[in-house]
C-alpha cells in the first residue's frame, strides 16, 4: 500500500524548532506535565486533539494540523513514556499514523491497533515498517465458527492476537488493558480516535484524560468525546483535579482522576 500522507506543516514547524534549538526548551516546559507520568509505573491516558468547536477531525476524516506544533511535541512526549499506545482501525484507515517518536528523545513505544472485525489491509505503515512492535487486536472466532486460535505473527513485528468482544462485537477496554499486561505493557496511551478514546473514558479506565483544544472553529465533522446521552449535568463527568497548559496556540487541559500516588 502506497502512502498518500499529505505534509502536516505543524509537524514541519516542531522539526524546524528541533533543528533551532528552540525545541529542547519547549520539552523542557512540558516537564510538569510529564514528571508525574514518569514517576508511575502504571497509567491509562486518554488523549485528543480538537478544535474549539470540539472537532477532531471533518467529515471526510482530515485531522492533521489541528493541533500545534508545541503540542505536537507533547503527543510524542507522551509516547516516550508510554510502553503502548493504542488506536482504533478508523484511525489508521484515515490517517495511516506511524505512532513513532520523532520529536523527542525516546524509544518508540508498542503499537495496539484494535480492529475488531479485522478490515485493516496489510499495508499500513504500522504493520510495514518495522519501527516497533505492533499488536493487531481482532475479535475471537464466534461460537458458531471455528474455535479462536492464538496468537500468531503475521509478519515482522507484527502480532495478530484475538480477543473476546462484547456483544456489540467492540472490545471491552478492560480486556484490552488485561491483553497489554499480561505483556508487561502498563504504561498506556489510548491516543484516538474519538470513538476509542470515548469508550475507555465511559469504561472508567483512564487515570488522566489531555483534551488539546486548538483556536480553530470547524463547523462540523467528528466529535471528539461522544458518551451516552444524560438528562440532568450531575451525571456530567467532572474530574476531581484538571490543570492547563498553555502550549503556543492550543490549550491543554490535563483532567486527572487517580491521584499521582495511586
Amino acid at each position: 500500500m502506497t502512502s498518500t500522507e499529505p505534509a502536516n506543516t505543524n509537524a514541519q514547524a516542531a522539526n524546524a524548532a528541533i533543528a533551532s534549538g528552540s525545541g529542547a526548551t519547549a520539552v523542557e516546559a512540558l516537564e510538569p506535565l510529564l514528571a508525574p507520568l514518569r514517576d508511575r509505573a502504571c497509567w491509562v491516558l486518554g488523549q485528543l486533539g480538537q478544535s474549539l468547536d470540539g472537532r477532531i477531525a471533518t467529515d471526510s476524516g482530515q485531522s492533521r494540523d489541528i493541533s500545534g506544533p508545541l503540542d505536537l511535541m507533547r503527543l510524542h512526549a507522551l509516547r516516550a513514556l508510554a510502553d503502548v499506545v493504542i488506536v482504533g482501525a478508523g484511525t489508521v484507515a484515515a490517517d495511516d499514523p506511524r505512532l513513532t517518536v520523532r520529536l523527542v528523545s525516546g524509544t518508540n513505544p508498542v503499537r495496539a491497533v484494535l480492529d475488531p472485525s479485522a478490515r485493516l489491509a496489510p499495508g499500513y505503515r504500522v504493520f510495514t515498517d518495522g519501527q516497533a512492535t505492533t499488536l493487531h487486536l481482532v475479535a475471537e472466532a464466534s461460537a458458531a465458527g471455528s474455535q479462536a486460535a492464538g496468537s500468531q505473527v503475521v509478519g515482522p513485528g507484527v502480532e495478530r492476537i484475538p480477543v473476546r468482544t462484547d456483544p456489540a462485537r467492540t472490545f471491552p477496554p478492560q480486556g484490552v488493558l488485561a491483553v497489554l499486561r499480561d505483556r508487561g505493557l502498563r504504561r498506556v496511551l489510548v491516543e484516538g480516535g474519538g470513538i476509542t478514546v470515548s469508550r475507555f473514558l465511559q469504561a472508567g479506565v483512564l487515570d488522566r484524560l489531555h483534551v488539546s483544544v486548538a483556536p480553530l472553529l470547524i463547523g462540523s465533522g467528528r466529535p471528539g468525546i461522544t458518551l451516552p446521552r444524560i438528562e440532568r449535568l450531575e451525571q456530567a463527568l467532572r474530574p476531581p483535579r484538571v490543570q492547563h497548559h498553555r502550549l503556543g496556540d492550543d490549550l491543554l487541559f490535563d483532567l486527572q482522576w487517580t491521584p499521582d500516588d495511586a
